[in-house]
């Protein structure tokens, strides 16, 4: 069997991808220095600790290993702190990320499967995103992965890297069999912010910011499924073992939902209130981001199967309640 180096494996996207992976015949490798996985969420193959930055550490797994694909999700992607702390963004994402494609090339392991993010764009109001948009990122966290989308075109220039690129809108859900699902410390995605607050984890949701050109005044996004998402990612190694070489795509349902319709659609789904509060905006958000591409699905032949808001809310409920969540 195949292994696929998954930096980040042990954390929320990183673990889904490594249950898919396993399910489609290859041995996912976790990379991960547990900073924001978990070890118990590493199910599905090796786990081999470590820093991205540690060369040595690197050279020691892909020799073991022998990866017929890297996947890399590792990163820092928490907005506020990208605005607060951006040297940190630059010196984990971009400065790892270096490392762990130099290791790569070093190892002869040239098909590379990158989880970039629709941040790269930036707020383009009124613009249909699709993967020839204008990237114009507006923080740390969406420029440190364009940087390192420019790293991999360089990389292939010199050194016959191939990469599939997969700039993605917001995950959602959890794997339905309840093996992995989503767990933060601390916590900033919505849907689990919201569901926490319904549960009486915390006291209530803030909803921040209520005055942008929306119809309801709050932000919209496009939401895509954690399975449905990692489903991709395993056809871009296939895409990549094929020989098809290096191709960006948006992963997106076309579909946006402001922060008051997802709680609507919350309500429904548990059939419980969700307590919330109004805070300010958060420097960094960009208003409306929702993707206008079809490639993946005409080129890598994805069908996103469960990208619905009410079955991404209920897999994310069902994990939620199973007892895992509470660590």
């Amino acid at each position: 069997m195949k292994h696929v180096l998954v930096t980040g494996g042990a954390g929320y996207i990183g673990s889904h991808a490594c249950k898919v992976l396993r399910a489609a015949g290859y041995v996912p490798v976790t990379y991960d220095n547990l900073s924001t996985g978990w070890a118990d969420a590493v199910k599905f193959g090796p786990l081999e600790r470590g820093e991205l930055t540690d060369r040595a550490r690197l050279d020691e797994v892909f020799a073991r290993y022998q990866p017929a694909a890297v996947m890399h999700f590792a990163a820092l992607s928490q907005v506020g702190e990208a605005m607060r702390e951006p040297g940190k963004y630059w010196h984990n994402n971009v400065t790892g990320s270096l490392s762990l494609i130099e290791a790569a090339v070093a190892a002869g392991c040239l098909n590379f499967v990158f989880s970039s993010t629709c941040a790269t764009y930036g707020d383009q109001d009124g613009v249909v995103l699709d993967e020839n948009s204008a990237q114009m990122p507006l923080n740390a966290y969406g420029k440190s992965k364009r940087a390192i989308e420019d790293m991999l075109v360089d990389f292939e220039a010199s050194h016959g890297l191939n990469s599939v690129i997969f700039r993605y809108f917001n995950v959602a859900g959890a794997d339905p069999e309840g093996e992995v699902g989503e767990f933060h410390r601390p916590e900033t995605h919505l849907i689990p912010l919201m569901l926490d607050a319904i549960d009486g984890k915390r006291p209530a949701l803030t909803v921040f910011g209520t005055d942008y050109d929306t119809p309801d005044g709050t932000c919209i996004r496009d939401y895509v499924h954690v399975m449905d998402l990692v489903d991709a990612h395993v056809l871009g190694v296939k895409w990549l073992e094929d020989g098809k070489g290096s191709r960006v795509f948006n992963l997106g349902t076309g579909k946006g939902f402001s922060v008051f319709e997802v709680i609507e659609n919350s309500r429904a789904v548990t059939n419980r209130a969700v307590p919330y509060e109004v805070g300010a905006r958060r420097a960094g958000d960009a208003v409306r981001l929702v993707s206008g591409s079809t490639r993946a699905e005409s080129e890598l032949g994805w069908r996103p199967a469960r990208s619905n808001m009410e079955t991404m809310i209920a897999d994310a409920w069902r994990w939620h309640q199973s007892g895992h969540y509470d660590r």
